[in-house]
């Protein structure tokens, strides 16, 4: 473990870094980080009625697959550099490493922003989750079996309730990697338990176990499918659309490259973490998802229910102690999700600011606490980002649409983009002098191409159900984002943004790099 302490130092020393944070997670913690954030009991249920009410079973049993190899293909490409250059806030390194400067900035922008409202939007799914499975556990029911709760998902409510958890989401983090990583770690073995007991209990009590559900394509669009997907007779189009549910579930792996510098022997871990929670979340979330689909009483009566199909499913079909003992695991795993993605925003922050990306502030958002080795401005600064977006996207309407559905999908895009730019990078710089060899984690060089090349392709299939009707206006939101960055650019960031440091910097930082990691107790 020395050995392995030592070469992950000096692989850090070498890009021109100091060991700040804590090197103590593990590689099972690596992985449990990225799984904690895919989390399909998060994405998955929430989203569950983007599959039936698109083109039916098919949209689980079939769509489910095609969504997670596209992820899939990400996740390996990913993987590749991860190996060669693990360090934290990895996307925006990559790409200024394999690109330029400004592919790094743009990078670190479109990530950063996914980060901060994926958070948002994993936090506002868990209170609505909170709103219709837990609160009704402590309400009342009246003589024609009406329940009444304190808590009924409110805007006002849903935003107070995102703030406090956040917050101790926040609070969690600011006290140590430790603490995150015992956390996650019991939020894979939560989730791999939760979804066996959903899934053997969607099987047993089922009214009928109907297996050509999960390829038979049904057209529950429009009103046939509680308006979730406006109605269309394009059966192709309504299958793209339901992959809106695996592509943004599937998502979050990154964080297993954000925090490379906490990881003992990231070379190896980072990109199994990074493969292995897309592998096991896709098969393990596939099982999960049919088996809900084949519990569905009926199909048509399902798909009408809209955004309601889970719980009017779980409802009619799971006994309610045995359903409420599977809402407290569900919504355990779903506050955990939110932790792992706190840390996951903030490490990027962290990162970008140590190379003074950040226009104010980068000093103190770069500052690593002495006594628990975390990067608390940037922690607590990724946090009150989010409650903001929060408050806004809760608050503001677009016409009839919450700004909040249009920024959901306008999150997959920067998310994915910003997974695009450096693989693309990548591909262009392997084998020159920027990337002269890969790392200890590698697949075959033709191997690593095809599959890049794949994931531009999965880019392009992610770009066009994102901005597709009725989500136009994510065009206009991702159009204005990269307008503005590009003014932006040339007008000041393109004159005092130096990006990462190389050559003969690397070499001048080394005595700040001793004297900074003797701050810490480092040797």
């Amino acid at each position: 473990m020395a050995d392995k302490m030592t070469e992950d130092k000096k692989l850090l020393h070498n890009m021109g870094y100091a060991q700040e944070l804590s090197r103590s997670m593990s590689k099972f913690s690596n992985f449990a980080i990225s799984f904690s954030i895919i989390c399909i009991l998060s994405g998955g249920i929430n989203s569950f009625a983007q599959a039936i009410s698109s083109v039916g079973g098919a949209g689980a049993g079939i769509g489910w697959i095609a969504g997670c190899i596209v992820s899939g293909m990400f996740a390996l490409a990913m993987a590749q550099i991860a190996s060669a250059f693990p360090t934290a806030g990895g996307l925006y390194h990559w790409a200024s490493i394999l690109g330029n400067r400004f592919w790094g900035w743009l990078t670190a922008w479109l990530n950063l922003l996914g980060l901060i409202t994926v958070l948002g939007a994993i936090n506002i799914g868990t209170a609505y989750f909170f709103a219709g499975a837990i609160a009704p556990m402590f309400g009342t029911t009246a003589a024609d079996g009406t329940v009444t709760t304190f808590f009924t998902g409110t805007d006002m409510q849903v935003v107070v309730f995102v703030a406090i958890i956040t917050i101790l989401q926040a609070v969690l983090n600011h006290v140590g990697i430790r603490v995150t990583t015992f956390l996650t770690d019991i939020s894979g073995y939560i989730i791999f338990a939760t979804t066996a007991v959903l899934v053997v209990a969607c099987l047993y009590f089922a009214p009928s176990l109907d297996f050509s559900r999960l390829w038979t394509f049904t057209n529950f669009s429009g009103e046939a499918g509680g308006n979730v997907f406006p109605q269309s007779d394009n059966m192709l189009y309504l299958f793209l659309l339901c992959l809106l549910l695996p592509v943004y579930t599937i998502t979050g792996y990154d964080a297993s490259a954000h925090t490379s510098e906490e990881t003992h022997d990231a070379a190896n871990s980072v990109p199994r973490g990074i493969v292995s929670a897309v592998l096991w979340s896709s098969l393990v979330g596939w099982v999960m998802i049919s088996a809900i689909m084949l519990a569905v009483p009926d199909m048509a009566a399902g798909a009408a229910q809209g955004w309601g199909v889970f719980f009017g499913t779980m409802n009619a079909v799971i006994p309610e102690t045995l359903r409420n003992i599977l809402y407290i695991g569900i919504f355990i795993a779903q506050l955990l999700c939110g932790l792992a993605t706190v840390t996951s925003a903030s490490r990027m922050l962290f990162a970008f600011a140590r190379d003074d990306g950040m226009p104010v502030g980068s000093e103190a958002l770069s500052s690593v606490s002495t006594t628990f080795r975390t990067p608390v401005t940037a922690i607590w600064t990724a946090t009150v980002l989010c409650i903001l977006y929060v408050v806004l996207a809760m608050t503001i309407k677009v016409g009839e649409t919450s700004i909040y559905v249009i920024v959901v999908n306008s999150t997959l895009v920067f998310l994915f983009l910003s997974f695009t730019i450096p693989l693309v990078a990548g591909l262009f710089a392997y084998g020159t002098a920027k990337w002269p060899k890969p790392g200890p984690w590698a697949m075959s060089t033709g191997t690593y191409k095809l599959v890049t090349i794949l994931s531009v392709v999965g880019m392009a299939i992610i770009l066009f159900i994102a901005v597709a009707p009725p989500n136009e206006r994510v065009l206009y939101v991702v159009i204005g984002f990269i307008v503005l960055a590009l003014i932006f650019w040339f007008a000041v960031e393109n004159k005092r943004f130096r990006g990462p440091p190389v050559g003969d910097e690397i070499k001048r930082r080394q005595a700040e790099i001793a004297k900074k990691e003797a701050m810490f107790g480092e040797t």
